[in-house]
């Protein structure tokens, strides 16, 4: 259980202010935050929500390169787009910052030089880096390209191969070319600040596997998502190296030392010192007490992310603040997974998913379209594992759940009070607890999935108690009895429990669809919630006393939700089609496309050299902290081979066991992430970018050549 005692600290991560955000990111960190920071402040809790603008590193002079313009225009035009796209949908952060900040500046150089200070932090090392001559500049790594030594893939950034997910340093590229000139870049002595990581890796051990602090139990490791703990052990199982924190660049925060002219702080060490900065700025505008949320016992940090920030925010930053030795550590870091669209993954290049901001201009003439998306991401939220997103499920849950589930019965709970009662709520004896106690089962039930962070599944509950008031009101049939009797007082009893159902309700959507849970509140004529409504309301039920009173006036009827698949009005319904239409016309053109091109002839003696040889993989596992890799065994009838192939993102291990495939066998033999591959499967590629396995007939046996 939450402590109620606490101070909560809510963190989002701090989105790239190089481009506008997708509804992958939405659903990532940002929306489940907003929910449980909606559900904390309902109960009273002291919460704050920081998030903002995440404005250095080689990400944002890129962009900038790109569009012919200044680093400053690109991060003050994408920080205000993305901001005002949050507000939209409501997400409220308690304050919206930006690392550009002189705040910020001055925070991160602080927290730099008390590490420094501390004399053992950092390592100092001087090592060679690619420098452009051309641009009389060194080479931050996303501006060095080259080919994968791991997968041969030709475009691998200087970090990271995007096609396998190794992670690389600049020097292993093989023909690396710098991004500003195009040209061969050559290696230079530099010298650069690293972070010794690796001698917090028993500490974080013990914190991350048994939740202990000192000895001290810090927090429950079971109350954290699997895959979570998982990832940061596979980490640590590998071991821990010291990180450089700091860049040879013009656009980041200066190091604050004399001899590190000309360099900046590297992006992912003061991305996350920007939620002190924020607190910081909150504080300062809110004249509140900014150490009070991040430092002391009472203090609960908790990080909203997805999977691909889950390493920073559970190693490196809890290091930097164990290091820096004065700040609270997350108690909890409830990252998801990732959101595909349509059963793609998310592609600007090829328009495939929608942008925020897009979508709400899309869908300008859309009733209640902030809270339709809402819930449609919601139901969707990828908590444990990846989902999709699908237009289908749009009008699905929009219709069925938000309309002809929760709309339906606020609708006829209102419409019946003011045909049999005049809108004022009947003087009846119900008590909850003791007539409907499914009702306070489910209120309670909904309260602990939130305290879980298992949004999707608090969001269902709250219309299984929709489903429920809907059910009851079906079975006692009001309409029927007061046509007969209408100072019946089984009609009554059955508007007051039903009134009852709606305001709790009109608190409970709150988290979810922040939009409607005001016109729920106008339509029972009710003040708008405040800061513990949710306790006070909680209260009441506990103590049998009724959360709305008898002889209250409510207010007139009005729809909540529109549907979309209408006989009447199709307005609704041809806003998704066009939605539809456009990623068709994207599959149609991709469809017509031309294919690649074929590459030069080569000679039949060529052709000869390699040994292709049909097998069947036997085995096969996932390589740990890679993205596309798996370790397979294949059995090619002479012998049995390891081969280490970049197919996870298509292929899950236990599929491909039993796959028929052809290997070329005579290629040289190369360690990929420590495992020696011993050849290479076979395999084609569509204009999508999926790969099929190209093999012989399932009769065929193993070891037989391929001409």
């Amino acid at each position: 259980m939450i402590d109620t005692s606490k101070k909560y600290l809510i963190t989002s991560a701090l989105p790239y202010a190089n481009g506008p955000l997708h509804l992958g990111h939405l659903a990532g960190a940002y929306l489940p935050a907003d929910i449980y920071v909606r559900y904390l402040r309902l109960q009273g809790r002291d919460v704050v929500w920081v998030c903002g603008s995440d404005e250095h590193g080689a990400a944002i002079t890129i962009r900038a390169k790109k569009e012919g313009i200044s680093p400053k225009e690109i991060i003050d035009k994408y920080h205000e787009l993305n901001k005002s796209s949050f507000q939209r949908l409501g997400i409220s952060f308690d304050y919206y910052h930006r690392t550009s900040a002189p705040l910020h500046h001055q925070t991160s150089q602080d927290f730099f030089l008390k590490l420094y200070e501390k004399g053992d932090e950092f390592d100092e090392k001087t090592i060679e880096q690619y420098y452009d001559p051309k641009f009389d500049q060194f080479l931050a790594d996303r501006y060095i390209t080259g080919t994968c030594p791991k997968c041969g893939y030709e475009e691998a950034y200087g970090d990271q191969c995007e096609n396998c997910g190794s992670d690389l340093s600049p020097i292993e590229l093989i023909n690396p070319k710098s991004t500003l000139s195009g040209e061969t870049p050559i290696l230079k002595e530099t010298k650069h600040w690293y972070f010794k990581l690796d001698k917090h890796e028993a500490w974080l051990r013990e914190w991350i596997a048994e939740g202990k602090l000192d000895g001290q139990q810090h927090h429950d490791p079971k109350d954290w998502k699997k895959h979570v703990i998982g990832q940061c052990l596979s980490w640590l199982d590998t071991g821990l190296q010291a990180r450089s924190i700091t860049r040879d660049l013009s656009w980041g925060i200066p190091v604050p030392l004399k001899e590190a002219q000309g360099k900046v702080l590297y992006v992912w060490f003061d991305a996350p010192i920007g939620y002190i900065s924020a607190t910081k700025q909150w504080a300062i505008e809110n004249d509140q007490d900014w150490e009070a949320y991040w430092k002391g016992d009472d203090v609960n940090l908790i990080h909203f992310i997805g999977k691909d920030n889950i390493v920073f925010h559970c190693i490196v930053f809890p290091s930097m603040l164990r290091a820096h030795g004065e700040y609270a550590l997350p108690v909890n870091v409830p990252a998801n997974q990732f959101l595909n669209f349509e059963g793609q993954k998310f592609s600007k290049s090829r328009g495939w998913g929608i942008e925020q901001h897009v979508y709400l201009d899309e869908f300008a003439n859309f009733p209640n379209k902030e809270d339709a998306l809402r819930y449609t991401l919601i139901r969707n939220l990828p908590e444990n594992k990846d989902s999709d997103f699908k237009w289908d499920d749009f009008v699905d849950f929009h219709d069925k759940e938000l309309a002809d589930n929760l709309g339906n019965f606020v609708n006829r709970v209102v419409v019946l009070t003011n045909k049999y009662y005049d809108g004022k709520v009947p003087n009846a004896e119900v008590v909850l607890k003791e007539d409907h106690p499914r009702v306070i089962e489910l209120v309670a039930e909904i309260e602990r999935e939130l305290e879980r962070f298992s949004f999707k599944s608090a969001a269902q509950l709250v219309m299984e108690l929709s489903s429920y008031g809907n059910s009851y009101l079906q079975e006692v049939s009001p309409w029927k009895i007061w046509k007969t009797d209408p100072e019946s007082e089984q009609v009554a009893v059955c508007m007051n429990a039903c009134l009852q159902i709606v305001t709790i309700l009109s608190v409970l959507v709150e988290p979810f669809i922040p939009f409607t849970a005001p016109k729920i509140r106008a339509l029972l004529n009710l003040d708008e919630l405040q800061r513990g409504s949710l306790a006070g309301l909680l209260e009441q039920l506990d103590k049998a006393i009724p959360v709305i009173e008898a002889g209250h006036q409510i207010g007139e009827p009005s729809l909540l939700f529109a549907k979309i698949h209408d006989r009447k009005d199709g307005s609704r319904l041809e806003i998704i089609d066009r939605q539809k239409k456009i990623l068709q016309d994207i599959l149609d053109h991709e469809q017509k496309s031309d294919h690649v091109a074929l590459k030069d002839n080569i000679e039949f003696d060529d052709f000869t050299k390699l040994d292709l040889r049909t097998g069947t993989i036997i085995e096969a596992e996932k390589v740990p902290k890679t993205k596309k890799l798996l370790k397979l065994k294949v059995d090619i009838g002479l012998e049995q081979r390891t081969v280490v192939s970049g197919i996870a993102e298509y292929f899950k291990a236990e599929e491909v066991v039993g796959q028929k495939v052809v290997l070329v066998a005579n290629l040289a033999p190369k360690k990929l992430r420590g495992i020696m591959s011993q050849g290479m499967i076979l395999m084609a590629e569509n204009e999508k970018g999926e790969l099929g396995f190209v093999s012989p007939d399932k009769n065929w046996g193993n070891g037989f050549v391929v001409k």
